[in-house]
């Protein structure tokens, strides 16, 4: 394990290197020698048992040297690798030039939660991974942070009071109703709303958000951030009600009928857990990462003076599954009191999806990674509560359809694990009740909306996105769906 640099020394080699940068007329051979600034975080030792925010951004200094690291490249590569097309190399030439609103209001020509997005969406896999430096160095951890830098403007705007809200257009006298808080349904609400629509978002929970507010932990996306930029839909206009469940509390065909809105986005996200579907998984102490995040993220659980909501008390916790949940879930379970925690996962750190910032501080912060090892069965007391696990050992044969290579189990390896909890973090599922109440809604066989190019479903009026339509996917994607489908809608809208 690497030493964990304090903030101070991270912005003592920033300041050093920007020095030796000041009136130097770089070469893009210049560039790309300058070393990727590393991110400021909190102590491991600490964070590991407290809910404040892990990564702690890059400092004006840092942002500045980054940012000379970028080539602006004609082609700009890096465009192309977001679901949303954020201009990057305009921002970042922005950002070299010490503009951090001019920087900020070029992100949100495309995509307006930054703040968001530059802390949870998988750069290194979307826009990094285009990067012309990273592909120089023959190296991909090595391009250009622009994730980093995305989060460096959208926090700057915010914490110096210079966010300005986007003026509607005026009043079409159109309805729009937005079934779904997360990501997909605020961008659908913004743009549409942005066009001079009438816009309502309906959220079955008691806060709007989505998969931001319930599945992600404060210590990787804290909830105010979420509920700014929530605040500033509603001063653009935008309705929220929330603890409305559209297909009990109303039906779509209602909302579009009795209610009189004139065009419906469906964004209702993928809420239904996987389970593992071995013995002893009814026993007390084993939940789904939905269930276990949601206590905790949504209904603070971890806060036991003011929450109402339960807490299981476990010292030993293991998670199964190998994604960004299943280290959400990990590292939740060491600030709920946990004293040790196990991740186990069928193939190798290699294999596993979660991003490897991610993996990295669940490992920074204590968490025991058991690698090539799957659950045959839970094992209970006479009171039908957790006590243990039994594991199977496994090596990788050759690659599946997914590419990764597929783990195949070793006969009589089994063995116990002992532990008071378990979290299933493998994955969701779409919610049925959309297609359940709403008659003519196309579906998958997994209850995936289908929708056309344009996000629409098979009911006139009605389109999708977000995890709804993928499957679980990321906040950037889904987003990228919302753009499309606002674009459609306000297109309808217009002809109607």
């Amino acid at each position: 394990m690497t030493e964990h640099k304090t903030t101070e020394q991270l912005q003592a080699e920033a300041e050093k290197l920007w020095s030796e940068l000041q009136g130097k007329n770089l070469t893009p051979k210049d560039r790309s020698s300058i070393p990727p600034q590393e991110m400021p975080s909190r102590d491991p030792i600490k964070r590991a048992h407290e809910m404040g925010e892990v990564a702690l951004g890059y400092t004006e200094t840092q942002a500045r040297v980054e940012a000379e690291r970028c080539l602006r490249c004609g082609a700009a590569p890096c465009k192309k690798g977001c679901p949303v097309g954020v201009p990057i190399p305009e921002f970042i030439a922005h950002v070299q030039k010490g503009d951090y609103k001019g920087a900020v209001d070029t992100i949100k020509q495309t995509n307006l939660l930054p703040a968001i997005c530059g802390r949870v969406c998988p750069q290194e896999k979307q826009c990094q991974s285009f990067c012309t430096v990273g592909k120089m160095l023959k190296s991909p951890e090595k391009a250009v942070a622009i994730g980093r830098l995305e989060r460096f403007v959208a926090d700057w705007e915010r914490n110096n009071n210079q966010i300005t809200v986007p003026t509607p257009a005026p009043d079409t006298g159109k309805k729009v109703a937005v079934v779904g808080s997360g990501p997909a349904g605020l961008t659908v609400a913004a743009d549409t709303r942005r066009a001079g629509h009438n816009v309502t978002v309906f959220e079955a929970f008691q806060k709007a958000g989505g998969v931001t507010v319930y599945g992600i932990p404060e210590f990787r996306l804290p909830k105010e951030i979420v509920s700014k930029e929530v605040e500033n839909l509603k001063k653009m206009g935008v309705e929220f009600k929330t603890s409305f469940l559209v297909g009990r509390t109303e039906t779509l065909e209602q909302l579009l009928e009795r209610e009189g809105f004139d065009a419906a986005f469906i964004g209702t996200g993928a809420g239904l857990p996987k389970f593992l579907g071995i013995e002893g998984e009814n026993l007390i102490g084993v939940f789904s990462a939905n269930e276990y995040l949601t206590r905790a993220n949504l209904m603070k659980a971890y806060d036991t003076e003011h929450a109402d909501t339960p807490l299981y008390d476990a010292k030993r916790v293991a998670v199964f599954g190998g994604g960004n949940v299943a280290m959400d879930g990990a590292r939740m379970a060491l600030r709920l009191g946990a004293e040790k925690v196990y991740c186990v996962y069928r193939r190798t750190r290699a294999e596993m999806p979660a991003r490897a910032e991610e993996v990295a501080h669940a490992i920074e912060e204590g968490v025991d990674f058991h690698f090539l090892e799957n659950p045959v069965k839970f094992i209970g007391d006479d009171k039908g509560k957790l006590t243990g696990v039994e594991l199977l050992t496994y090596e990788l044969g050759e690659p599946d359809e997914s590419g990764r290579r597929k783990p195949v189990a070793i006969p009589g390896t089994e063995h116990i694990l002992e532990i008071d909890a378990a979290i299933v973090a493998l994955g969701n599922e779409s919610n049925p009740l959309m297609a359940q109440t709403t008659k003519g809604l196309n579906v998958t066989k997994r209850g995936n909306i289908i929708v056309d190019e344009n996000q629409k479903t098979s009911i006139p009026k009605v389109w999708a996105g977000g995890d709804i339509v993928l499957g679980a996917a990321t906040v950037i994607l889904a987003m990228g769906e919302g753009r499309r489908a606002a674009a459609s809608i306000n297109e309808y809208l217009a002809g109607k």
